[in-house]
């Protein structure tokens, strides 16, 4: 079938279908559920997006055997339809992630913030470290085996890796530590043996194994909302999330970071994404989306 027309603003009839499928969604169940989505979670879905929101939100009215998305509108919007409005939102935030994703990010942690951290660790300093938009837990556990390549007894230490995203199915997936062949390929072998145990299911999968488990904390988390977090990082994972806001809200994410960054903290983003706003003045660039605040000392020889 063709895809149907694009829609005119603001003048668009919201009866005229948006996507085509089995499920009939029109401008106006499409514009409850960007709606939603803005207000919940500051991820903006424009018109043009109404296929990807067709193609993953039908699955959940198979699932519930609803007729049409009006129908399904309904109910996320109900007194009722809290837990499905949750599922909606799990099943429409982009959970693309891999370990070691841009692998620059990763050499400069190592190399230029963890050596001073690891000797102070040793004479009872802390390490505390974020990943602000977890996924299934491949950012954090590479920002755990970072670590452990220079202090592989961490766990003996004031250490703790902060792991946070919106979806709690991600966040339940990254608790497990649980991962196929395919997933743990970009690990190198003396760490995929060391810190990941192989699964005695017939399936090839590992799972992290408990003393670096231990070393991640799992919390849900929205970057829009409150955040209950006390206490600075070392270093800030925020990668390939702020691009699905609207510039204001990615000036203010920026910006609640630096409070939260110590001296000689690093922030990482994501390859398209730049830091903008109040923000600019505050952080200055160590490398490729790569940012410290002004103040910190220069790169390590």
């Amino acid at each position: 079938m063709s895809a149907p027309p694009a829609l005119s603003q603001p003048d668009r009839r919201m009866d005229a279908l948006v996507a085509n499928g089995e499920f009939p969604i029109t401008a106006k169940d499409f514009d409850v559920i960007s709606g939603i989505m803005m207000a919940q979670t500051g991820i903006s879905l424009p018109i043009a997006k109404a296929n990807l929101v067709y193609s993953r939100v039908a699955k959940r009215l198979r699932q519930l055997g609803l007729r049409d998305f009006k129908e399904y509108c309904a109910l996320v919007t109900s007194a009722d339809g809290a837990a499905e409005c949750q599922e909606m939102i799990a099943s429409l935030t982009t959970n693309v992630t891999r370990f070691f994703r841009e692998p620059h990010h990763f050499e400069h942690l190592k190399t230029k913030i963890l050596p001073d951290l690891v000797a102070a660790a040793r004479t009872g300093g802390r390490i505390r470290l974020w990943s602000a938009a977890c996924s299934s837990g491949q950012e954090p556990y590479s920002m755990a085996l970072t670590l452990l390549s220079v202090m592989p007894d961490a766990a003996k230490y004031d250490v703790k890796i902060l792991a946070t995203d919106i979806d709690p199915n991600m966040l339940k997936a990254g608790a497990e530590g649980i991962y196929d062949e395919a997933a743990l390929e970009p690990v190198p072998a003396s760490l995929r043996e060391r810190w990941f145990r192989a699964l005695n299911d017939g399936t090839g999968r590992r799972q992290a194994v408990d003393e670096m488990r231990k070393l991640v904390s799992f919390k849900k988390l929205n970057l829009i909302g409150s955040w209950p977090i006390r206490n600075k990082f070392h270093a800030v994972f925020c990668r390939n999330v702020a691009i699905y806001f609207e510039n204001d809200t990615q000036e203010m994410i920026w910006s609640r970071f630096f409070p939260l960054l110590e001296d000689q903290a690093a922030l990482y983003i994501g390859h398209s994404e730049r830091v903008s706003g109040l923000a600019e003045a505050l952080l200055r660039s160590d490398g490729i989306t790569i940012y410290r605040p002004n103040g910190a000392k220069g790169a390590r020889a």
